[in-house]
């Protein structure tokens, strides 16, 4: 399994728009095959700071999902509501709870 997370910084005064876009994207990875987790998080102590925490089953399934139209749409539309680049950093899942 492939691990990513994903952080967003929202530009001051963009963070309810941004919130909105990210939201935006959950109903059409629901359905992505090969997609396990895609939660969505904000900071309790800024509210302009979102993280995404990912899981897919293999690298095929992650770049499936980086490839997608409302994905691509998504990225191409953001650059005008977060600081500077979406900041990602990949791990492997080695171990877990049950839920």
């Amino acid at each position: 399994m492939i691990v990513l997370v994903a952080t967003f910084q929202a530009k001051p005064g963009k963070e309810k728009v941004l919130e909105e876009k990210l939201k935006g994207l959950i109903p059409n990875v629901q359905g992505e095959d090969g997609t396990i987790m895609y939660i969505l998080n904000r900071s309790a102590s800024d509210s302009g700071a979102f993280l995404f925490y990912e899981m897919y089953k293999d690298k095929a399934s992650l770049d499936f999902h980086g490839s997608t139209t409302y994905f691509l749409d998504f990225i191409n539309s953001v650059d005008d509501l977060i600081v500077g680049k979406p900041q990602l950093s990949f791990y492997e899942d080695i171990a877990s709870i049950k839920y």
